[in-house]
């Protein structure tokens, strides 16, 4: 789920960004600082949106920048239980497929991609349904359902999200104007 956050912290400004606006410097201090760090509670802030409050600068003697604090809006991106999410596959491996979700990948299990019996093709690089013949290669666009989450660490690559597309309205977008196009003959 996105959120809109308003965060209050003290950022530091560097003498070379002195001749900046300060609410531009800080936003420029605040994007390298913020953005892309996942946070346990609120999830991976995707963006600094804007600085509303910037309070007077601070000198600490023997550091030549000025500590403001201020108050700032953040976008930030929860990955939540339940939530229908759509992606691109961006990798395969003979246990399951990577879905690109935003700004982190989610795990397919081979055994949550499709309601058929699933084979791996190695040498294609692709899962094939045995029964349904359905296929999933790199590239191919699905919805997926969100099934386990695991928040290890602020680096968002070391964090795993499990998903499934084994459910009605779930897969690979083909598969599903198939099945749409089915129930509307039926």
């Amino acid at each position: 789920m996105y959120k809109l956050l308003k965060v209050k912290d003290v950022v530091r400004i560097p003498p070379r960004m002195f001749t900046m606006d300060p609410k531009d410097a800080a936003k420029l201090v605040l994007r390298e600082t913020y953005e892309g760090i996942y946070d346990r509670e609120e999830g991976v802030i995707l963006s600094v949106i804007d600085v509303g409050e910037i309070g007077e600068g601070v000198i600490v003697p023997g550091d030549g920048a000025t500590y403001h604090e201020v108050v700032f809006t953040v976008l930030v991106w929860t990955p939540e239980h339940h939530e229908v999410v759509e992606g691109e596959v961006v990798d395969v491996a003979p246990y399951g497929a990577f879905i690109r979700i935003g700004p982190m990948d989610g795990l397919v299990h081979i055994s949550q991609l499709m309601d058929d019996y699933v084979v791996f093709d190695e040498k294609n690089r692709q899962f094939i349904g045995k029964e349904t013949k359905r296929i999933l290669k790199l590239g191919d666009y699905v919805r997926a359902r969100i099934i386990a989450v695991s928040v290890k660490s602020k680096v968002i690559r070391e964090n795993k999200i499990g998903l499934t597309m084994r459910q009605p309205g779930l897969g690979k977008f083909d598969w599903i104007e198939k099945e749409k196009r089915k129930a509307k003959e039926e």
